[in-house]
Formats: structure tokens, sequence, C-alpha cells
């Protein structure tokens, strides 16, 4: 027998296939007898909330079901369905154990469609949408709270190297080059899998990432080495460091071990409860001294950005061989 578009018609407006594809698009049945608070709802619909099927229940009932912060709102709204001319949405979260689930509650108001005193509705079940919602103004506030940070510290790092300069091509090169250890730091700041939900970066990477500029230069590659735990550094943190490292950087190519063709520099890292220790070593670079007087504005920066966002504390031994640097951190801050 062939089976043609006639024959298969009487099929699709079978009332049962219709009930599948409501099922099919995840939307659950109710019906509210306005008088009585009474309800009635498909399985779907009691499997939803959590409900043993076949149950009578009231709305009081599903109140016990909605969180204690959404169920004032959504008694008043739901009170407040006949007056509202139209179709009516009302999103709200259930608590199934604890479980938490966003539901979306829609009909018509103004007593369209009412039969006997009785409402009609469905429940749709809407916690993934609701979910990406949060992830996306999640992501939309941390940008935010980050740019104002970046701009924040642009302006600081002008109005230092504008002191420390004396030409505009200066002020121009030094500017641009700790912007640019600013930018690739912030290249790093994502979550790490298995690690932590919240932005950070590897040390290693970190590290590795600011100084390669410098371990690039001609005789330099391959120069500087770095050994450190694998630990990660949080958003905060991250803009610190690369602050730091980029003057520290920047000192050694002008007077310290990456001045000269036989310099070296090793970068190594221990960590204990207490602090997080940091060693920056020079070697192979030429005879230094202790610095005289307070310090440039780049020393005065990495002292301040040290004690006040880290917690923590710097030191410098002027070894003849070349200079050491000491920091030592709180663990805690360098995680934000």
């Amino acid at each position: 027998m062939t089976t043609t578009a006639e024959s298969l018609k009487p099929l699709l407006w079978e009332p049962k296939n219709l009930v599948r594809a409501v099922e099919a698009a995840g939307v659950t049945l109710w019906s509210w007898n306005v008088d009585t608070d009474a309800l009635a709802m498909d399985d779907h619909a009691y499997d939803l909330w959590g409900i043993p099927r076949g149950t009578d229940v009231k709305f009081e009932d599903l109140s016990a079901h909605i969180h204690p912060a959404d169920r004032d709102r959504v008694r008043a709204a739901f009170n407040a369905t006949r007056a509202i001319v139209g179709a009516y949405e009302i999103d709200f979260r259930i608590m199934i154990g604890d479980e938490l689930k966003w539901i979306s509650a829609r009909g018509q108001g103004d007593d369209v469609g009412m039969v006997r005193r009785i409402m009609f509705g469905i429940f749709i079940d809407v916690t993934g949408r609701k979910q990406a919602e949060e992830g996306r103004e999640l992501l939309a506030g941390e940008m935010s709270h980050r740019v104002k940070n970046l701009l924040a510290i642009a302006s600081g790092l002008t109005a230092i190297t504008s002191r420390s300069t004396k030409t505009t091509e200066d002020m121009a090169r030094e500017l641009t080059q700790r912007l640019t250890a600013l930018g690739r730091a912030h290249d790093l700041v994502r979550p790490i899998a298995g690690q932590t939900e919240a932005a950070s970066a590897l040390l290693g990477d970190l590290l590795t990432v600011l100084l390669a500029p410098y371990d690039d230069l001609g005789a330099f590659s391959g120069r500087i080495r770095v050994s450190v735990p694998r630990m990660s550094v949080g958003d905060s943190a991250t803009t610190i460091l690369a602050l730091i490292v980029h003057e520290l950087a920047t000192n050694s190519l002008k007077y310290g071990a990456l001045s000269v063709d036989t310099g070296t520099l090793d970068v190594s890292c221990s960590a204990h409860d207490e602090a997080v220790t940091l060693v920056w070593t020079e070697s192979g670079g030429p005879k230094v001294s202790p610095r005289s007087g307070v310090g440039g504005y780049g020393s005065k920066l990495i002292e301040r950005s040290v004690a006040g966002h880290l917690r923590g504390k710097i030191d410098y031994n002027w070894a003849e061989s070349g200079l050491i640097v000491t920091l030592k951190v709180d663990p805690a801050r360098l995680a934000e």
C-alpha cells in the first residue's frame, strides 16, 4: 500500500502526536483555578518541580520549592496575571534538593482563554539560558573592571615616565616598553583547567613571556633561564609582576648582566606557606656597586608595588659578581 501525503494528514493532527511535539520542546503544561488555588499539571511538570506525579497541589505547595529570594515576587506576579493585557512571562528560581533550576512560567493575562475560572499556561526549564546570561554578565563585569585598572595603570606609568625621561622620544620608547610588557602579561591571564576558575596565569609562562624580548636580542639568546614551580598568579598580581620584571630587565640591559655578551640571568622561585620567594640573579656582567641616593622612579615603582599590592618586600644584594634581587610576597596576594 502506497503512503501518500493525504493518507498521513490525519496522523499529523492526532492529539497524542501534538503532545509529543510539546514534550520535544521541553514545555510542561498547567492549569490553575483562580478561586480555589488548585493546580493541575502534566507529568513532566511534576518532574520539573520534583513533586510526585498525580499529587494534588496548590500554588502554595509549589511556593515551597521557589527560591526564598524569588518567592514574594512570584506570588505577587501570579496574583497580578489576570490584570495583565496580553501574554506574560515570569522567570524565577526553584530548589530541588540542592539543585537550583530556573523556570519560566508563561500564559495569557486579562482572563484571555479562561474556562470556568480556570487559567492555562506552561512551565519551561530555562536553566541553561540563565546560566549563559549570568556568564556573559560576569564576563562583561570582569572586562569592565580590568579595563578600568589598566587605564589607571597607564595613566600612572605616563606620569612616572614623563618625570624620568628627558626627551619625547625617550618617553615614547620607555612608555611603549612598559605598556607592551603589561600587554604580554595580560595575554596570559586565563582560567587554568583543573586548577582555578579565576583568571590567572602560570608563573613560569608569565616570566618566560615577559623576558623573551630581552633573551632574543642577538648574542643574548638562550642566556636567560627561568626555573620556578608550577603555580598560578592572579589577574591583579600578574599586572604588578609584569611591571617589576620589566623594570629589572630594563636596568639589567642598561647596566647589568644583559649589557655585555658574557652576562646571564637566572630567575628561580621557592614556595612555602608563609611566603613565595622569587630570586633574580645576574652574573657574568660588569662589576656592580650599590646605588646611591633614593633610586629612580623605576625603583620607586617596584618598591611601592611590592609593598602595597603584594604585601611583600624586596631586597637588593649588590654583589661584585652581579646583582641579586630577592622578592618575597604573600601567597594569597600572588593568587589575586
